[in-house]
């Protein structure tokens, strides 16, 4: 599949087939996620996936508290969202059968791999995530382009300690997203629905105009 056809046409994924994914494909979508860039090629990713039901319900229920409490959010106005009302129920059945789909990949890291140099400005700090999230988004892409959908959410972090002691994930090892791992029920967008380039690429200066943009 072409690199960027498969970046236009991996959304998040809300429904899935029961169909188990196997090993072979996750390990050949793991080997091509791994050469995902990270500061001082330090490798701070590490993977665990779960397929054991009981665990699986186990991180669902501790899904489903947050997203209950963002939903309600969104119902009564306190939450701000761009997403049109059926994404968001399509994003609520998922929460309700998060439990059912067949692999959850839990994105971890080591932290003495992580070397954020954000940490003294007044603002939160999200330079660690950059040694990290492109690794998860190379896995998304390497599913794809193999015919198998997932969602990335970060919604379980809320509930690390839980999650650690749940799966053995040692001290010194954080979790930094869960992604949702199977063949899609409803095949893949054409093409995902964002602002156009355009509209958020400056040149020079925050706001002005890209020259030929």
């Amino acid at each position: 599949m072409d690199v960027i056809e498969a970046m236009k046409t991996t959304g998040t994924c809300r429904y899935f087939r029961s169909d188990p994914v196997p090993d072979e494909v996750l390990m050949s979508a793991f080997d091509a996620a791994r050469f995902g860039p990270q500061g001082g090629n330090r490798q701070p990713v590490r993977w665990v996936v779960v397929r054991d039901k009981d665990r699986k319900r186990q991180l669902a229920e501790w899904y489903l508290a947050p997203w209950k409490t963002y939903l309600g959010g969104i119902a009564d106005g306190d939450v701000a969202v761009g997403a049109l009302p059926k994404a968001v129920a399509d994003a609520d059945h998922f929460a309700e059968h998060l439990h059912e789909v067949p692999a959850i990949a839990v994105l971890c890291a080591e932290i003495d791999g992580l070397h954020p140099t954000d940490l003294e400005l007044d603002r939160i700090s999200v330079v660690g995530g950059g040694s990290i999230y492109p690794t998860a988004q190379n896995f998304c892409l390497a599913l794809r382009a193999q015919g198998v959908a997932s969602a990335l959410t970060t919604l379980l972090v809320h509930a690390e300690p839980q999650v650690k002691e749940l799966l053995g994930i040692p001290d010194g090892v954080i979790t930094a997203a869960h992604i949702a791992v199977g063949y899609p029920e409803h095949g893949f967008p054409a093409k995902l629905t964002r602002t156009p380039a355009a509209e958020i690429v400056f040149g020079e200066t925050y706001g002005a105009p890209l020259a030929g943009g």
